[in-house]
Order: structure tokens, then sequence, then C-alpha cells
């Protein structure tokens, strides 16, 4: 079976056309001309701000002029992961998508429904002439995944409807009234380098097969973290053997948790079998430690040329410190909503940086401002604390929960009027961008809810099929059943 087999037939077949669309989040121009030339062949209104948001208009049909204007929501970009052995240009080649029984993947990559999916729907709904709303405003934000710049440089008037469905969940069956903002912090350690000793064997050790996952969404399962699974390594192989560190990363996306990471280091060869004796009783520690979450697992050690230049052994002593010190995971659970994430930290990415320079990504998040500040200040001190030069980025904010919302009332009777069941409402620790559609349109009535998607941010993202069915009856239904003004 194909994708284009599957239903809703039309839903389907335009998130296929998405996924063949390249749209690494920065690099959404390819998109942008999609969206564009859908818009002339369907003759639908559009509008494009300075950054590359999309807007479209359509107006209601017949009967359904009187209510509300209703702004649906999803952004164009996604996260690019791939894993090792995968050919795949992400700027340039599409998607490969595959029906694995009651779900769709792609072939060794991100798939993409985080949120090419939403945008499939909104296309959908432009698309038909057998669907009944009122008038409707459909929003493509870009770069939602590695910086929310589409939505924070959103300017006032660009969108006019009050009422805001956002199409970016990942349970279906849950509807979202508020989510966690999120603050980004980076340290970058200058550190002095030397040559390398002629003496000493080299080795990579390596740190393979996580499941990796999205640092919001995901951040409660307790998934294995490559970097902290090496540095654990390398701070107990330093209280038992003189190494030499000549390089060290691992992770990519701030906010995808760490699926694989690296070290090259020097050793005595006295010390050889002292170390790997450590890596085997380390390796057996770790799956068993993991065993639920992360069986495949992998940690090797591998003879490798010798580097010209290795980290000098006090700021080696300092990375490896400060990395280890670093917290990962999460940090509080909410006192309001039982269940929910309230505070998490991500130790994103360890990356070797140009002029003996490493540069280390981290994400917080948090439903209260005063603990997502104070969270990455925690990880801030850690770093400075090991003279590394730490920043901070602008940061999102919240989506404080409106338990009187018009539109999620709406949203359940709904729902619980098609399925005969009710629909969970909840907050969620991944960000959205209703934060900050929030500070510029402060009268926006919103909920978000979507299809099951599981391990986005990772290559073994996929979409449960069934339940894209269920997620477009009920947001057809929601559309026909607005109030009227």
């Amino acid at each position: 079976m194909k994708i284009t087999d599957l239903k809703p037939e039309i839903v389907w077949k335009f998130f296929h056309q998405v996924t063949q669309v390249p749209r690494p989040s920065k690099k959404e121009e390819k998109m942008i001309k999609f969206l564009e030339s859908f818009a002339k062949q369907y003759k639908i209104a559009i509008k494009k701000d300075a950054v590359g948001n999309i807007l479209m208009s359509k107006p209601a049909t017949p009967g359904k002029e009187n209510l509300p204007t209703v702004v649906l929501q999803s952004h164009m970009d996604m996260v690019c992961e791939k894993n090792n052995g995968t050919a795949h240009d992400f700027d340039n080649d599409p998607i490969e998508t595959i029906v694995d029984g009651n779900w769709l993947r792609a072939n060794g990559t991100t798939l993409g429904a985080d949120n090419g999916i939403g945008v499939a729907a909104e296309l959908a709904i432009l698309a038909s002439d057998n669907i009944e709303h009122g008038p409707i405003e459909c929003l493509f934000t870009i770069d939602e995944e590695t910086g929310l710049t589409g939505a924070k440089a959103l300017e006032k008037g660009f969108m006019t409807g009050d009422i805001l469905l956002n199409l970016d969940s990942e349970d279906e069956g849950e509807i979202f009234m508020g989510c966690a903002g999120g603050k980004d912090t980076q340290a970058v350690f200058h550190y002095e380098s030397c040559d390398t000793n002629p003496d000493m064997q080299y080795f990579k050790i390596e740190v393979k097969g996580l499941n990796g996952g999205h640092s919001g969404g995901e951040i409660h399962k307790g998934l294995g973290n490559a970097n902290k699974v090496l540095v654990r390594y390398l701070y107990l192989l330093n209280n038992q053997a003189d190494f030499n560190l000549c390089s060290i990363q691992g992770g990519n996306l701030r906010n995808a948790i760490a699926r694989e990471a690296q070290a090259v280091i020097g050793l005595h060869p006295q010390d050889k079998e002292t170390a790997r004796i450590l890596l085997n009783h380390y390796t057996a520690d770790i799956e068993n430690e993991l065993k639920h979450v992360d069986p495949n697992v992998r940690i090797s050690m591998e003879s490798t040329d010798r580097p010209d230049k290795h980290i000098s052994g006090s700021w080696a002593q300092k990375i490896i410190l400060a990395l280890h010190a670093c917290p990962h995971g999460v940090i509080g659970m909410s006192h309001d909503i039982e269940g929910l994430v309230e505070t998490s930290t991500n130790l994103a990415s360890v990356k070797m940086g140009p002029d003996d320079t490493i540069i280390v990504g981290t994400s917080q998040r948090s439903s209260i401002e005063s603990c997502k500040n104070m969270i990455a200040n925690q990880v801030a001190s850690v770093f400075k604390l090991a003279d590394a030069t730490v920043t901070h980025g602008d940061g999102y904010p919240g989506w404080a929960p409106n338990p009187d919302s018009k539109i999620l009332k709406v949203a359940q009777e709904t729902y619980k009027r098609l399925f005969n069941k009710e629909a969970k409402i909840m907050a969620i620790h991944a960000g959205l961008e209703c934060g900050l559609f929030l500070e510029k349109y402060p009268n926006l009535d919103m909920i978000s809810f979507g299809p099951t998607l599981r391990d986005v941010h990772s290559p073994n993202e996929r979409i449960q099929i069934d339940t894209v069915g269920l997620w477009w009856s009920h947001l057809l239904e929601l559309l026909k059943s607005i109030p009227a003004k």
C-alpha cells in the first residue's frame, strides 16, 4: 500500500505532496513557492509577510457567513534528522514514505508529519468545495523548530480571526489548552590545544542506537541522551587512567534528545586494557538502565588515526566535569495538572567549533516563567564555573491555560457527539507558537489538536494512520459547529 491509497484521500494526497518538498528549518523557500503555486492553482487569496509567513483566506460556504473567522495554523518547516548510513540530502531530496501496518514512517529519516500533516489538512480544506465552514484563514509559519522566528515576527493585523486552531499536537483525542515556554542556553569553551603524543594509541568511543526524541513531548520518558552516556564513561575513565581528549561531539538540534555521540581519546598502551574492561562494565550498566526505553543502545571503542591536536589536560577536565554536571531531563512536575512535566532541560548538542572551541547547546522549558529562568540559570552556572562563555536566547513565552475558552467547549462537545466519549483536556510540555500569537493578538481564543505521532524529531518519527481520519472528522465537525457571532 502507498501513502496515496490511505483514507481520507484528500488529506493524504496533500501530505504526500508536502513530503516531496524539501523544507528544513530556515530553508523554507521551496515550501513557500509550493504554497504560492497551490494558491494560484485553486484561486485562493494569499499574502506573505516580510519573513515568509503565508496567510491564505477563503470565504464562508453558503449559510455560514455569520460565523466568526477561524484561523487554522501549522508550521511549514520540519526537523531534519537521519540515521547513520542513510543517504539523504534534506535540502534537495523528497521524503520517502513507507506504510508499515497502521503507521506511516520514512525510510531512515524524520517523516515531517510534525507539522506537515497540519499543513496538509489546511490545504485539503482550502482545496475542497464540499466542506462546511465560516470564513477561514490558513496561517503557515516558518522556522518553528529552530527559533520560532515566524511566530515572533508575525505582525499585528496580518490575520483577522479571533479563534485559532493550532494543528501541531501529537495525540488524537487530546485537546491542548496550554503549553510551556522555552529558552536556549549556549556555552562555548575556548580551550588550549596541544600536539598529540605519537607514543599513545588513539581510539574513538562511540554511542549509537538510541531512539532520541522530542525534548518537550518525550522528555518524561527517561530516554537515553548520548551526550550524557558518553561523558559518564569519560568521567569514570578519568579516575582510572591518564588519557588525552582529542575531540568530543554529539547531538544536533536543540529540541531533540541526542541519539549519537563520539569522542576521540589517546591512551598510553598500558592503559588500553583498563579502558576496555571499564567500557564493558559500563556498557552493561547502561544497557540495564535503558533496557525499557532504549534497548538498542551500543557503545563501542575502536582504534583510529592519531589526530594532530588534543585538548589540554586542564581544559579537558573542565569540559568533562561540566558536561557530567550539566542537568538533563525532568526537573519538576506540575502541581496544577497531574502528570504534566512543569520544568525540564535538554543537553542537546556538543560540537567542535572553529579556533579551538567547543560549543554546547542546551534548551530549557517550563510552564512557569520563573522556573524557566531558574533552570536556564542553573545550566549557565555549571558552565560558568568551568570557565565557559555562556549566552541565553530570547526564549518564547508559555501559553497559559484558559479553562473558560469558548472554542475549547465547542471542541469538547463536538468530540463527544462524534465519538461518544470525552476528549482529554491537556496542557503540553512541548513548545507551541500559541504563546507568541497571544502577545500580538491578546484576544485570541485557541486550542491545539492533532493526530497521533510518535518519536518526532528522530528518524523513528511515525504517524498512526487511523487517527488521521478521526482527527480530520473532528476538525470538520468543529468548523461547521462554530457558534455565530
